[in-house]
């Protein structure tokens, strides 16, 4: 059996602005790096083996402070970096939804259906998420590792270890250092924690 912490990183002024972020490089802000202080603590909690982040900052400074907490190192993974919003990266959803409509409503309504030019699709996301899943738990057969990534890669990773394709996109909840967490025997996953965030409750 392997053990997965998937944790969500930190709040950022984007996600405050509720801005398209993607591939977009962005700090943490001063809430998200509390967050990632309490997620640290929680995340403490469990004997964990080995730290993964997406390579973007916000992740990278978020697993790096659970990681310092723990005396590991964080190991940058591509697979899991964010879904890349091609053309909406850096807008509001407000200005979304005014120059691309009909793209806009697919997001909302069908997101399984969605192509946003010069980006990623959810299955792209998805695809290279459980490969990457597939080949850390493989590595780490018996041990706990700690996860930290975005909200799309959380949601599309959750929807395929509860069996539900990418229609159910919106039915997963992932909030800022959420935590999840999730066991894979013999290839068959069992999710014990999703969206968990009573770390943050002091802050």
């Amino acid at each position: 059996m392997a053990r997965i912490i998937l944790v969500r990183h930190g709040q950022t002024e984007w996600n405050r602005q509720e801005r398209f972020r993607g591939w977009v490089d962005i700090d943490l802000d001063a809430t998200g790096l509390r967050q990632a202080e309490a997620a640290a603590e929680r995340v403490a909690r469990w004997d964990v083996a080995a730290i993964y982040s997406s390579p973007l900052r916000r992740a990278m400074d978020t697993a790096q402070i659970i990681a310092n907490r723990l005396s590991l190192p964080v190991v940058p993974l591509e697979g899991i970096n964010d879904m890349n919003f091609g053309i909406w990266q850096g807008l509001s959803i407000g200005e979304v939804k005014e120059s691309y409509p009909e793209l806009f409503d697919l997001w909302r309504y069908s997101p399984q259906r969605l192509e946003i030019p010069q980006g990623e699709s959810l299955e792209d996301v998805r695809k290279r998420v459980v490969a990457t899943i597939d080949d850390l738990t493989a590595r780490h057969e018996g041990s706990t590792v700690a996860m930290v990534t975005h909200r799309v890669v959380c949601k599309v990773l959750l929807c395929h270890l509860l069996g539900l394709d990418n229609s159910h996109f919106w039915q997963i909840a992932q909030d800022t250092t959420a935590i999840n967490l999730f066991e894979i025997t013999e290839g068959k996953a069992t999710v014990t924690l999703l969206n968990d965030t009573c770390h943050l409750r002091t802050l």
